[in-house]
């Protein structure tokens, strides 16, 4: 994929914009002044407008969030940096914020200029970086950023950040897209292949939610690592949507592609023994996101000594745990969540993310399947609420994304 490039005459608008003065409208092209008016408004004395979905209470996003309107100071402190976001996916774990139920939470702050303390929703983002403080050494204008930890608040047009609280990205052959879902699912499914077993070439890993974004990445990063995968995935409509998946998932690497059914079928234990030659190849590690039953009948296909690592729950029930498993196959369990290491693995997550998105300039690593949703200047409360909703009804055609003016 070729460079970003930037249009020399937008650039030098995009140049004035983000130094003290503010070009005038007759200063401009007419297409060039559209393009900025989509991007952000200038307030009075250098002031940048921006607009943020917030919320002042946990409960149900279609009921608490909001589309605020606020002012950022044009003086910066001096480790401050303003940026511009260009692209912010939307995640489960960002609405299991928004409802109260997820262990990390935004501060609710008054400095929004609210009528009541608020907090802005969303974890991850792909940012441009529009002006800097006068003590920022790791930053200049240009450059592109994502958040070094949670809590950021990524759902809005713009914001003032330390610079301790960023990482800053090489964009070169990128999109904003690539760079903004990088942080989370694929540096989870890195991290579990990495860290918890020593899965050598030829030997296998079994997950659930092999669709999901840390799913489609374990199954990329496996194999070319070497690894062999079985990975389940819940039946479809029909047999035939249940076989397209099967098809797009072994395209990626997938060695076997099973359903949450014929997991829990009679017999399939043998199954697995026929793929590992009668268990000689190590089912070393499980990664589970699911939970309940299915999960309880993925613990059977792992080896002795074999290590379950869950990550999600997304059937809301228990993990049983088979106790013949603990007794007689001296299986491991653990739990990763990727908010925590990366709050205390800060040179690792820059090095993980790096390798991570050099593979993707190299063709290596495919995107997540994203359904973009378009957040102008003038783009409604209820069209940005709706593409919320529409990730927990699950979208048909990817991860939802927020995509901000002409990104």
């Amino acid at each position: 994929m070729p460079p970003i490039s930037v249009r020399p005459a937008f650039a030098s608008s995009v140049r004035a914009l983000t130094h003290n003065a503010t070009p005038r409208v007759s200063q401009l092209t007419p297409r060039v002044s559209q393009a900025i008016s989509r991007r952000f408004k200038s307030g009075p004395y250098g002031y940048t407008q921006a607009k943020a979905l917030v919320y002042s209470q946990n409960g149900e996003p279609s009921d608490v969030l909001s589309l605020h309107t606020h002012s950022i100071s044009p003086s910066l402190p001096s480790n401050a940096l303003l940026l511009r976001s260009l692209a912010a996916p939307i995640n489960p774990a960002d609405i299991n914020q928004i409802q109260g139920v997820y262990p990390s939470r935004p501060p609710f702050t008054a400095l929004l200029g609210t009528a009541v303390p608020s907090a802005i929703a969303g974890n991850e983002a792909c940012f441009e970086v529009m002006r800097v403080g006068s003590g920022v050494k790791d930053f200049a204008p240009g450059d592109w950023a994502i958040a070094r930890a949670p809590c950021l608040g990524t759902w809005r047009t713009h914001v003032e950040a330390q610079e301790d609280s960023l990482l800053r990205v090489e964009k070169e052959g990128l999109t904003p897209v690539q760079v903004g879902t990088v942080g989370v699912n694929p540096t989870t499914a890195y991290r579990m292949l990495k860290d918890f077993e020593h899965v050598g070439e030829g030997e296998w890993f079994i997950q659930n939610g092999a669709n999901s974004g840390v799913g489609r990445a374990a199954i990329q990063l496996g194999r070319l690592w070497g690894m062999k995968s079985i990975n389940i995935i819940r039946e479809r409509g029909t047999e035939e949507e249940t076989e397209a998946m099967r098809n797009e998932l072994r395209g990626l690497g997938a060695t076997h592609v099973v359903t949450e059914g014929e997991l829990m079928a009679r017999g399939f234990s043998e199954q697995v023994k026929e793929w590992t030659v009668g268990g000689r190849q190590k089912v070393k590690l499980g990664l589970n996101c699911v939970g309940g039953k299915p999960t309880s009948a993925m613990v059977k296909c792992l080896s002795d000594g074999g290590h379950l690592v869950t990550y999600g729950g997304m059937a809301k029930a228990p993990l049983q745990v088979p106790t013949a498993a603990l007794i007689f196959k001296d299986v491991k369990f653990s739990g990763f969540w990727v908010s925590r290491w990366s709050e205390k693995n800060l040179d690792e997550k820059r090095r993980t993310v790096g390798e991570i998105l050099e593979l993707t300039r190299a063709g290596m690593f495919a995107d997540v399947p994203v359904q973009k949703v378009q957040w102008d200047w003038d783009t409604k409360e209820e069209t940005l609420k709706e593409a919320v909703t529409g990730t927990l009804q699950g979208f048909r055609k990817g991860k939802g994304v927020f995509v901000f003016g002409d990104t």
